[in-house]
């Protein structure tokens, strides 16, 4: 359509949805428009994966399951988009936007803005995000699309029915030759994923993926796509049961649990689906694994453990832990050592250098920005820790393990 003022149905579109609106034309933003506050634009840790998105309507969902709309299109000769988002169904907590600033360079002074204008984003349903998605495409490519178009495609149906018809018909020549096979087998495969999770045993989940058998987990749906989402759905389900049990905090299991399923509500891709749960399963198994990093963990160690990693963009002390856990300060330190053989002080160190290990091995950051993310007092005091705990200077452990 012609003689359309784009920067008009943005900025009415965010003043209604609450959330950040952007024009692209050619792959270069020409129009931002937000009535949140917000330092830095969020869209910049992802900018590279949204613009990639290829459909007239489409969508990218973060790992913190913060989710961006895209629609695309022509004007003027010129590739057209407009993107909208972050948007949200549940609040992300402290640790995950903090880590967000940290990945799109938000300065240290105004990181506490970009979380506080996060948080107040406006909480917008899937479907009502690919309401707006379809009203913006229909104006911009005079095209009609419903939900069912976005969320579910006629051919992609249709090959996924030849290939069960297909599947059905050898298993019932299979039941010919050898006689009726058992419908589910999902029961021991359940105990053994759980088992692994409970115990965030990854070394031994790992190489049990590598020979593991089909599933068979009977009919939960009349069609493909539905029945993977529903099995997806299962297994969230035991999984974040089974992290609960393993010592994960029950909130941030349930949570975690909760948006999971969200993202996979959203996939249509049968591939992505797998892969996501596979993701998922290794994300519980690894949380619990990090919180069982010491040998049998008492209630207070795996306490202990939880407050840290969710404070580890804090300067975490030995008095805001014993507050927490209602424990005095002498108290605390004195049950800590007895039960692990460490000072608490050097717990708390020492995850926040495995934690900047990681980041130096998977991120381009520099030592100078991780260090403020891991709220050091200053880049000297956090290559003493380092050095101490790691053995090497920070830039030093980058170059003999970076990728």
């Amino acid at each position: 359509m012609e003689n359309i003022d784009y920067r008009y149905l943005c900025t009415v579109i965010g003043n209604l949805a609450g959330i950040p609106v952007r024009i692209f034309r050619g792959g270069t933003q020409v129009f931002y428009h937000s009535v949140v506050a917000l330092p830095k634009d969020p869209m910049c840790a992802y900018r590279e994966q949204i613009l990639a998105v290829r459909p007239h309507v489409g969508y990218f969902i973060t790992p913190h399951f913060h989710y961006y709309g895209v629609v695309a299109g022509e004007a003027e000769g010129e590739e057209l988009r407009i993107v909208i988002g972050p948007s949200i169904q549940i609040k992300s907590g402290d640790q995950a936007l903090k880590e967000l600033a940290f990945r799109c360079d938000v300065p240290a002074e105004e990181t506490d803005e970009f979380i506080a204008g996060m948080k107040s984003l406006v909480p917008l349903p899937p479907d009502s995000m690919l309401q707006i998605l379809c009203t913006v495409n229909y104006i911009m490519n005079g095209e009609k699309l419903g939900l069912g178009d976005i969320y579910i495609y006629d051919a992609e149906q249709r090959g996924l029915k030849r290939q069960r018809e297909t599947e059905q018909a050898r298993q019932d020549f299979d039941a010919d030759i050898h006689g009726p096979q058992a419908v589910h087998n999902t029961l021991a495969l359940e105990q053994t994923i759980v088992n692994f999770v409970r115990r965030g045993d990854t070394a031994a989940l790992r190489q049990w993926t590598k020979a593991a058998p089909a599933v068979r987990p009977g009919v939960l749906a009349a069609d493909q796509l539905r029945q993977m989402k529903n099995t997806f759905i299962v297994t969230a389900t035991l999984v974040s049961r089974a992290a609960i049990r393993g010592g994960m905090d029950v909130e941030e299991a349930l949570s975690l649990s909760d948006a999971y399923i969200q993202k996979c509500e959203l996939l249509h891709e049968p591939e992505r689906i797998t892969n996501l749960q596979y993701h998922m399963v290794f994300d519980y198994t690894e949380q619990v694994e990090k919180l069982r990093a010491v040998e049998s963990p008492s209630k207070l160690v795996l306490e202990v453990t939880a407050y840290i990693r969710r404070h580890l963009s804090e300067p975490v002390t030995t008095e805001q832990i014993a507050a927490a856990l209602f424990l005095s300060r002498s108290r605390l330190s004195v049950k800590f050592k007895q039960e692990t053989g460490q000072n608490l002080i050097d717990f708390i160190l020492k995850e926040k250098t495995d934690e900047a290990k990681r980041l130096l091995r998977y991120t381009d950051k520099p030592a100078a920005a991780i260090s403020a993310y891991l709220g050091f007092s200053s880049q000297s005091h956090f290559s003493r820790v380092f050095k101490k705990y790691a053995g090497c200077q920070p830039n030093e452990y980058r170059k003999r393990f970076g990728g």
